[in-house]
C-alpha cells in the first residue's frame, strides 16, 4: 500500500516547506496543492538556480512526479500560465505532469481589483494582503457566484456566467470604492485565451485521487501559508482567506483515514510578513541579526511573492504546540537551524502571561495576543558553522538539545532538519536517531 503524507507550516508561513516538499518528491507519485492561491511561495534552490513556485506544486521539479492543483485551490490563469512559460524557459518539462482541478476556481480581474481596493479603504487598517485577488476569489466561493475551470473552458457557460458576475460586481467597484469598472469583454477574451491553454491540463481530480489511492500510490499533499494564518485558528483578522488547518481533505478529496502521516514544518525561530500580532518578535538587534545571518549564506528574510520583509523573533513554544496538536503531527521538519548559529544564548517562548497570569493557550482575542508578554527559556547556542552537516549524529549538543525543547513543545519528533538553502542541505534522521 502506498502512503499518504500531509505537509503543513505550523507557523505563519515561509517556515521552508517548499524545501522539504522537493527533498521528499522523488518519493511520491503525486504531489497535490490543496488550498490557497498565487499569494503563496515556495522558494527551492538547486545548485546556483533559485525558483519560486507560486501554485505549481514543488514536485514540478523531479520527472515522473505527476503534480496536482485540487480543488480547495484558488487559481490565477494569470500567474499560473506565466510561471508555466517561466518553468518551460528553464528546461523544466510543464506538460502531462501537471493536472488542474476542474473544481478548482477561478481567480478573475474583479478578484484582484476588489483586493486592491478594500486594502486602499481600510488605510492604516489594511490587512497587508498581496493584493492578488485571493480573499475575494474564495469569498464568491463562499458566497456561490464563483467561477470553477469547468466553466472557464466552456466558452458559452463562461459567458454567461461572467456577465452576471460583473453585473454584481462591477456596482460595487464603482458605487462603493468608487473604482473603474471591468471591462466584460476584454476580460472574456483574454479569459478564454487562458482556457484554450489551460483546458489540456483540466480534469476530474477528485476521480484521479480516488483512482491513486486504490492504486497504492505515495501521494504528498502540499499546504500553502501557515497554520497561523489559517481562517479559523489564526490570528484572525489577520489571516489568509482559505483553511490550513484541515483544508487537505476538503481541498482535495482525499478522506481524513487515508492520511498517514502528518508532518509539520516549523523554523528554528519565527518570522512574520505584514501586520497582524506576533508575541515573540524581535524588532531590535537580535531580529537585524537574523537578517544578517541568513544574508551570510546567501538567503533572504523577505516574502517570496511580496518581496516584504520578514519581521523575525524567537521561536513562540505556544503557538508551535498550538498548531502541531490542531494538526495531528507526527513529525516535524526544522528549517533553517544554521541561522541560530550566530547566538550565544537562545530563547524560547514556553508560555505567556496575560495580565499578570500564565498562560499556554493560544488565545482567541486579537487584543489579548497583542497584550501577552513571552516567557522564556534560555538555551546555550553552539555558535559554529552547522552548514555543512549531514548526519543527525554530526550535529552540535548544544543544536541536538535544542532540538529535543522543540520536539516537547510540539509533542513530536523532529524526522528532519534543514541546515542551508541548498536541496542538499537536509538531515534526514535515522529512527533510532
Amino acid at each position: 500500500m502506498g502512503q499518504t503524507v500531509l505537509l503543513v507550516g505550523l507557523q505563519w508561513g515561509d517556515e521552508g516547506k517548499g524545501k522539504v516538499i522537493d527533498a521528499l518528491s522523488e518519493r511520491f507519485d503525486l504531489v497535490v496543492r490543496f488550498q490557497g492561491g498565487a499569494n503563496a511561495g515556495h522558494t527551492i534552490h538547486i545548485g546556483q538556480e533559485e525558483f519560486i513556485l507560486r501554485l505549481v506544486p514543488s514536485g514540478i521539479l523531479h520527472p515522473g512526479t505527476l503534480c496536482v492543483i485540487a480543488n480547495g485551490v484558488v487559481v490565477d490563469p494569470v500567474a499560473l500560465t506565466a510561471e508555466m512559460a517561466g518553468l518551460r524557459q528553464r528546461g523544466v518539462d510543464v506538460g502531462e505532469n501537471l493536472v488542474i482541478s476542474d473544481r478548482a476556481h477561478v481567480v478573475l480581474p474583479h478578484h484582484k481589483a476588489l483586493d486592491e481596493a478594500r486594502e486602499a479603504a481600510r488605510g492604516k487598517d489594511r490587512l497587508g494582503t498581496t493584493r492578488n485577488g485571493i480573499g475575494p476569489c474564495y469569498a464568491d466561493k463562499a458566497s456561490r457566484c464563483g467561477i470553477r475551470f469547468a466553466e472557464m473552458i466552456e466558452p458559452d457557460v463562461f459567458h454567461e456566467r461572467l456577465v452576471a458576475v460583473l453585473e454584481i460586481n462591477n456596482r460595487i467597484l464603482t458605487q462603493v470604492y468608487g473604482a473603474e469598472p471591468v471591462d466584460v469583454d476584454a476580460a472574456y477574451d483574454e479569459y478564454c485565451r487562458y482556457a484554450e491553454e489551460l483546458k489540456p491540463h483540466v480534469q476530474d481530480t477528485v476521480m484521479l485521487m480516488r483512482q491513486a489511492l486504490r492504486d497504492g500510490k505515495n501521494i504528498l499533499l502540499e499546504g500553502a501559508q501557515g497554520s497561523m494564518l489559517d481562517l479559523n485558528f489564526g490570528t484572525y483578522p489577520y489571516v489568509t482567506s482559505s483553511e490550513v488547518v484541515g483544508g487537505a481533505t476538503v481541498g482535495t478529496g482525499i478522506p481524513p483515514t487515508r492520511i498517514d502521516r502528518v508532518i509539520g514544518v516549523v523554523k528554528s525561530y519565527c518570522s512574520r510578513v505584514g501586520t497582524g500580532p506576533f508575541p515573540t518578535e524581535q524588532d531590535n538587534e537580535i531580529g537585524k541579526a537574523i537578517h544578517r545571518t541568513i544574508e551570510m549564506h546567501g538567503g533572504r528574510e523577505r516574502g517570496s511573492v511580496t518581496g516584504r520583509p520578514r519581521r523575525c523573533g524567537w521561536l513562540d513554544g505556544v503557538v508551535l504546540r498550538h498548531t502541531a496538536e490542531l494538526n495531528g503531527v507526527t513529525g516535524l521538519a526544522v528549517g533553517m537551524l544554521d541561522v541560530l548559529s550566530a547566538f550565544e544564548t537562545l530563547k524560547v517562548c514556553t508560555a505567556y502571561k496575560l495580565d499578570g497570569r500564565g498562560l499556554h493557550s493560544f488565545p482567541a482575542s486579537l487584543t489579548a495576543v497583542e497584550r501577552v508578554e513571552p516567557v522564556y527559556e534560555e538555551l546555550e547556542g553552539w555558535c559554529c558553522d552547522v552548514s555543512d552537516v549531514t548526519r543527525w549524529e554530526e550535529l552540535p549538543p548544544q543544536a541536538r538539545r535544542y532540538l529535543a525543547a522543540v520536539e516537547e513543545l510540539a509533542g513530536a519528533p523532529v524526522e528532519f532538519v534543514s541546515v542551508g538553502p541548498e536541496r542538499k542541505q537536509v538531515i534526514e534522521r535515522e529512527p533510532d536517531g
